[in-house]
């Protein structure tokens, strides 16, 4: 059997898995590895993750040799955080048919921003009939200008969908005369709604740069291994596609990671219908699995502010994570504890790498009797320059805070962490920090749910000391009746880990109101949603073996003579790191039993090699007259409705047979549905319109 290799380049680790094909599944994970994620250069991560999986000894057996990896596939964060970051290549955008009205809708003006804009004539109607003829005077007239300003096209033409022959028109003669990339609205959707399929069309234009230098470095790195399998990339609703073919629609690829780790988690549980909770540093990204497939989002997938039409994970995402801050929120009288949205560096790892600095600062903060505002709080640079090398639009303050942060830079490789209550003079320097972090020039260390479960001994191998020194000082907060907030730091850490567990059982409820099309954000604080989860989490907490306070968080109030019960109707498989820490209680709050498969914290990575090819094609069939049918694609109208759908059946098996071998799939199975729309007209059953769809799926080629 093969062995197949997985990455997944996360926000803060890139991981990598080796996979056993056709082992079951307990057994196919045959090691695993991470690496920081850089993201100035997602290849360098990529390559500290597989050599580390490719060097590690096997139990039993010797590493794997290049030679026996049979397939390499990868879910990458790189065109989700380029949209996010407004980032991408400058591209030119041929309008072919729309009206200058049409280009202010759906965001497409915002997204177009500065871009050279090309109209011309031409377009069709609804039925696929040509409306203006094709005009390219005005393409030609400025094609010689263009070409030097933009790396690629972006060409989306009116109901393109139901005839894409001015489209393929305009690419041809845009790759005749300058051989750049050329993205068609008609290659990415088959839906209506021309503004939005061309903002997607510009968003793709604008990615195809990136993904290729990715695909072209990580292609680069395994030819150095001697690695020869074929190289797959995960799309944004698990498929998997090939370099090649994601090289040309790379806005498929948003939401790839999370994608991934539901194909990991039905891979490794073997569940088919599942809520599955993925906690990270920064973000819990929670979702659900129907029927052994990700539920996708029905109106497209939402990033960067733009509403795409790539079909995508439906990908509820929080601020919940183990490197959350904890901060102190709620009245005098009744202090809460917070986490996030913000995600710092924990104490515990902090002191992993500045042993000596850390512990020397906290040491000297709890010999003091006075509560300081920033104990246990750090301020670290994250890469050494001078003050003339900040980011456009930082001023003198932040050049002068920067400069404090840095000391001598000369003597320095690495910059030293900073205790905030030395760094920090006013509450403006409080600002300019601020502004600091959010241009990525600083990170701030603070107590996190990973320095809580250090204490314990649970969680990564760092400093535990340092965790319960950093719980201590946060414990010495006092409420408005002067009482401390806890007398230990364990006190403190127990509390936060059932905060943790808490708002992850009441994250997982909100995303499954959300599904139901309810107000999630408002059903889950109501009380008796509250009190649900009271009943379930104490229900658990007097289970066998299962000891301590619950979190005392909950609404406060009279009795209620109202009881209710809330519970999912599938079980929650939790992945992530920290997946057995949190997600047992978190689930017992939801009302069903949690599961943490083995190599939950790698979930991504061998998701990234689980998935199968999956690709659709579509045909629509109008009726424009009476005894008259049209179906898209084909100029020659049809007499009657059943030789029509006949048609499209073929046109769109054929359609989607040849887009999964262009994906790079082998022993293709093709499926069709229909979906037709009928209306009663003077009693008379007349077709308004069928959507025909074509669904062809198969493994990757594996060498």
């Amino acid at each position: 059997m093969a062995i197949l290799l997985g990455i997944d380049t996360g926000g803060t680790y890139t991981d990598a898995a080796l996979v056993r094909d056709g082992a079951p599944a307990h057994k196919a994970v045959l090691t695993k590895a991470k690496s920081l994620t850089t993201r100035h250069n997602l290849a360098l991560g990529i390559r500290g993750a597989v050599d580390a999986v490719l060097d590690a000894p096997l139990e039993g057996a010797t590493p794997v040799k290049p030679s026996e990896i049979g397939l390499v596939s990868i879910s990458t964060t790189l065109a989700t955080n380029a949209l996010v970051e407004g980032q991408g290549s400058p591209i030119a955008f041929v309008s072919i048919g729309f009206s200058p009205k049409d280009l202010t809708k759906a965001g497409l003006d915002e997204a177009l921003g500065a871009a050279p804009v090309v109209a011309i004539s031409g377009g069709h109607g609804p039925h696929g009939q040509e409306q203006t003829p094709l005009d390219l005077a005005p393409l030609e007239a400025c094609i010689d200008a263009l070409k030097g300003q933009v790396s690629g096209f972006a060409v989306a033409g009116y109901f393109a969908v139901r005839n894409p022959a001015h489209e393929v028109a305009v690419r041809a003669f845009l790759v005749e005369h300058t051989g750049l990339p050329v993205t068609c609205s008609h290659t990415l959707s088959a839906r209506l709604n021309g503004p939005k399929r061309a903002l997607t069309t510009v968003l793709n234009a604008r990615l195809i740069p990136m993904i290729t230098g990715l695909i072209s470095a990580t292609q680069s790195y395994l030819a150095q291994r001697t690695i020869t399998a074929p190289l797959m990339v995960v799309r944004g609703d698990g498929a998997l596609v090939s370099a090649a073919f994601a090289a040309e629609r790379p806005i498929e690829t948003i939401l790839s990671g999370p994608a991934a780790s539901l194909v990991g988690a039905t891979f490794l549980t073997g569940e088919q219908n599942a809520f599955v909770n993925d906690i990270g540093g920064t973000t819990s990204d929670v979702a659900v699995l129907v029927s052994g497939r990700p539920r996708l989002e029905p109106d497209g997938a939402m990033v960067g502010g733009f509403r795409t039409m790539v079909e995508a994970v439906a990908m509820h995402t929080y601020g919940l994570g183990g490197d959350s801050q904890i901060s102190l929120g709620g009245s005098a009288l009744q202090p809460i504890i917070e986490l996030g949205p913000s995600r710092v560096v924990p104490v515990s790892l902090l002191a992993v790498d500045h042993t000596k600095r850390v512990h020397a600062v906290l040491d000297r903060q709890l010999a003091s009797t006075l509560n300081g505002r920033y104990d246990g709080q750090f301020a670290r640079a994250t890469r050494i320059a001078r003050a003339d090398q900040l980011a456009d639009g930082l001023g003198h303050r932040e050049s002068a805070l920067y400069a404090k942060l840095q000391g001598s830079v000369e003597s320095q490789v690495e910059a030293v962490p900073v205790p905030l209550d030395r760094l920090l003079d006013t509450a403006t320097d409080r600002s300019t920090l601020r502004r600091l972090v959010q241009a990525g020039l600083v990170q701030i260390s603070a107590v996190t749910p990973s320095d809580a479960a250090r204490v314990f001994g649970r969680g990564p191998d760092w400093d535990t000391d340092a965790a319960t020194k950093a719980l201590r000082l946060f414990a010495r907060q006092r409420d408005g009746g002067g009482q401390p907030l806890a007398t230990s730091a364990e006190e403190l850490a127990t509390r936060i880990l059932k905060r943790v567990e808490r708002r992850s059982a009441e994250v997982v409820l909100q995303t499954a109101f959300t599904l139901d099309n309810q107000d999630g954000a408002s059903l889950i604080t109501h009380p008796l949603v509250q009190q649900s989860l009271d009943q379930n989490l104490a229900e658990s907490s007097n289970a066998p073996g299962r000891q301590g306070p619950q979190d005392p968080q909950g609404p406060q109030g009279p009795q209620s003579f109202v009881k209710t019960k809330t519970y999912l109707d599938r079980p929650l498989i939790g992945l992530g790191a920290s997946a057995a820490l949190y997600h047992p209680q978190a689930a017992k709050g939801c009302g069903v039993e949690a599961i943490i498969p083995d190599h939950a914290d790698v979930a991504n990575a061998v998701g990234a090699v689980a998935g199968n090819i999956r690709m659709q094609a579509q045909r629509v069939i109008t009726q424009p007259a009476e005894g008259r049918f049209h179906v898209t694609g084909i100029d020659t109208p049809f007499l009657d409705e059943e030789t029509a759908t006949q048609a499209a059946e073929k046109a769109a098996k054929e359609d989607a047979f040849h887009l999964a071998k262009n994906a790079g799939a082998g022993d293709i199975a093709v499926t069709v549905t229909h979906d037709f729309k009928r209306a009663e007209v003077e009693n008379h059953t007349m077709l308004i319109e069928a959507h025909v769809t074509a669904e062809a799926t198969g493994r990757p080629p594996i060498v």
